[in-house]
């Protein structure tokens, strides 16, 4: 019991030390509530980031990082899946909390707290397009206002 409060602790100071560091840090993300857990030893991440592109028929989620939650860069990701796909790249993560740092609608690169669970969807919305019917209670918020994911560890 002593060590589950100090590994929340821990993490819940984690979490507010990344938030004084860099104001582009978000609440955590998680996989949607109720999620099916399927079978397999890892979680899966999608980042609808900002799109580029002149022309909406040719449109891409722009490249992000996955990074440890305490930002150092793991992995890059390319985040398309071909010349003309609109569709951003699915990965697959081993179990565990990141961070996410990409560009958001207005460019502006952000660092979102992500919670990969066990054969679970995380997909963060940093394009402004995600427009979910859900109660805004268990969703996460960019400072704009728009909707980003799940808030992680609901269930």
């Amino acid at each position: 019991m002593k060590r589950s409060v100090l590994t929340v602790g821990g993490i819940a100071l984690a979490i507010a030390l990344a938030g004084c560091a860099s104001s582009g840090t978000l609440e955590p993300v998680g996989p949607k509530p109720m999620a099916y857990a399927g079978p397999g030893g890892e979680g899966q991440l999608e980042v609808f980031s900002a799109v580029s592109g002149r022309d909406p028929k040719s449109y891409q989620h722009t490249d992000y990082y996955i990074c440890t939650q305490e930002g150092e860069r793991l992995q890059h990701v390319d985040n398309s899946m071909g010349h003309n796909s609109a569709t951003p790249r699915v990965i697959s993560l081993p179990p565990r909390g990141y961070l996410v740092e990409a560009k958001a609608k207005d460019h502006s690169r952000v660092k979102v707290p992500v919670e990969i669970q066990l054969g679970t969807l995380t997909s963060v919305h940093l394009d402004g397009a995600w427009e979910p019917s859900a109660d805004p209670s268990l969703l996460v918020h960019a400072p704009e206002g728009y909707p980003v994911g799940w808030r992680a560890g609901i269930d």
